[in-house]
């Protein structure tokens, strides 16, 4: 029986399993990926306080290095359920209804008195035809993990943020042409990222442009592993064009994956959670955190500032 679980090995719950731990609890992490979460994809971040410049991969490491540290122990495990515990086998609990299974799809259960919930966030989709069974073959998330795939090659960006503009920053070391595509009149990214991207040099791929832009379809052609990406159908200006491609990198934002807690924590129309007074849920030993909550800000520092008070929440709980 541990004292906290926390499903989700992001900076906000390995941020809370520090919190936890100095707090004298024991601490169970459970992430069904990577841990460190979604910036360890980012091969550069600029805005996490303390650091200059710093890999996501790195920062996500530092941050399960201190847990572990610590004394967190963690698990690769995708849960797919939590009920409450059985009464008969809760020992030393003063409120014998108040604990949990936290189940996986790998088949293990485990015991916790609390959990924090911070699932995070997956890439969103188009959800265009045949787009599945081009995701790992031809189309990418990850410039980081994929990019080289693609040196001196023809790649599309779809999506104008941050997140795109992170990417972009990278790939165009790599390709020999980058075409971002957006849908809103006007780039969202920070205007520095911007700056990296469209300036342009010596050794750098050539960049093309297009905003107010809808994806139509992927292009494909028969290839010996099965469907071949040759190019992206869009709508420009009333429009249609083709921008012919070797690969398509995704950045069209993320989305929660919180359905199968619906019923311990609110969920918003979108699929995040709703909490009572920062973290809490409907549910009495029940905490969210992170970018699987509803807020105004996703970032680093905010999934940190979460995993803090999360953990606090579950330990003052713990207490009474």
């Amino acid at each position: 029986m541990y004292d906290i679980i926390v499903v989700g090995g992001g900076p906000a719950g390995l941020t809370a399993a520090i919190y936890g731990l100095r707090n004298g609890k024991s601490v169970f992490v459970i992430e069904k990926s990577v841990f460190g979460g979604q910036i360890v994809n980012s091969p550069k971040v600029e805005n996490i306080p303390g650091f200059d410049s710093i890999s996501g991969d790195d920062f996500g490491d530092k941050l399960l290095e201190q847990a572990m540290g610590q004394g967190a122990e963690v698990t690769l495990e995708n849960v797919t359920s939590i009920e409450n515990l059985p009464i008969e086998n809760v020992e030393g609990v003063t409120n014998p209804e108040e604990g949990f299974v936290v189940k996986t799809e790998e088949g293990d259960s485990y015991e916790g008195r609390t959990v924090i919930l911070a699932t995070g966030t997956t890439h969103r989709t188009l959800g265009l035809p045949g787009e599945e069974d081009l995701i790992g073959n031809g189309i990418s998330f990850c410039a980081v993990c994929d990019g080289d795939f693609y040196r001196d090659k023809t790649v599309v960006m779809i999506g104008g943020g941050n997140s795109a503009f992170v990417e972009s920053s990278l790939l165009v070391d790599i390709v020999g042409h980058l075409t971002i595509l957006q849908d809103m009149p006007f780039f969202t990214a920070d205007q520095k990222l911007q700056d990296q991207v469209l300036s342009g040099g010596e050794g750098k791929a050539e960049v093309e442009t297009h905003v107010g832009t809808k994806i139509l379809a992927y292009e494909t052609e028969d290839a010996d592993f099965g469907k071949k990406i040759t190019g992206v159908r869009y709508e420009e200006a009333g429009a249609e064009k083709v921008a012919k491609c070797d690969g398509v990198f995704l950045a069209v934002g993320l989305v929660p994956e919180n359905e199968a807690f619906g019923s311990l924590a609110d969920l918003d129309e979108r699929g995040y959670f709703v909490p009572e007074n920062i973290v809490g849920t409907k549910t009495p030993g029940i905490f969210v955190a992170g970018d699987c909550c509803a807020k105004t800000l996703r970032q680093v520092a905010t999934a940190c500032s979460d995993g803090a008070y999360a953990a606090i929440a579950a330990c003052d709980y713990l207490k009474k």
